[in-house]
């Protein structure tokens, strides 16, 4: 059965999004990168609210700008080959490769999903998704990309009142430029 991985990137004190809504503090430097780009080709398919998928638009087209380096063309190739599912109550139409609205509620997407013999995890993508997800008991594993910088509030990485998920640290690594990124396994 696929797993179902929450992973973003947040900063020391635990905001995906910064008080002001931005979120620059989780620019990649290059070996962080890489490891995103490893870490998109373990992925399925990616479940995104619309928030998140908004921004990712600029990866359909990133590889066509003349200033993209190969990591940059590299995550493009990879993103767009995604099968991605977006949710939203706004949107009546997506746009982008491999890119479709949700047909059913996250609960059922997941489900069939994980019946899906694919390879490859469930990846979700945006606080509020997760965040619905988590209250439904349905993400295995939390990847946590932390940031040293402490930004004082926004958008939690973690809901703040919702159910107790008790975690086994499964993996970490710390990089040069200081992020840590921890992957935690929900024992169900």
């Amino acid at each position: 059965m696929r797993n179902v991985t929450y992973s973003m990137g947040v900063s020391l004190d635990g905001y995906i999004v910064g008080p002001d809504g931005g979120f620059d503090f989780t620019t990649p430097d290059e070996e962080v990168f890489r490891s995103a780009i490893d870490e998109i080709r373990t992925v399925g398919v990616h479940l995104l609210g619309r928030r998140l998928y908004e921004t990712m638009l600029y990866w359909e087209t990133a590889d066509q700008d003349s200033s993209a380096d190969e990591p940059d063309r590299e995550w493009t190739a990879l993103w767009k080959g995604l099968p991605k599912v977006v949710f939203s109550h706004s949107l009546s139409a997506v746009r982008g490769s491999n890119t479709r609205l949700a047909s059913a509620s996250l609960a059922d997407e997941i489900e069939r999903l994980r019946a899906d013999p694919a390879e490859g995890d469930i990846a979700i993508g945006g606080a509020t998704l997760a965040e619905e997800a988590a209250a439904l008991d349905l993400i295995d594993e939390y990847q946590v990309r932390v940031h040293p910088v402490l930004v004082g509030g926004g958008r939690p990485f973690f809901p703040r009142h919702h159910r107790r998920a008790d975690l086994e640290l499964v993996g970490s690594r710390v990089f040069g430029s200081g992020v840590v990124i921890s992957r935690y396994r929900v024992r169900h």
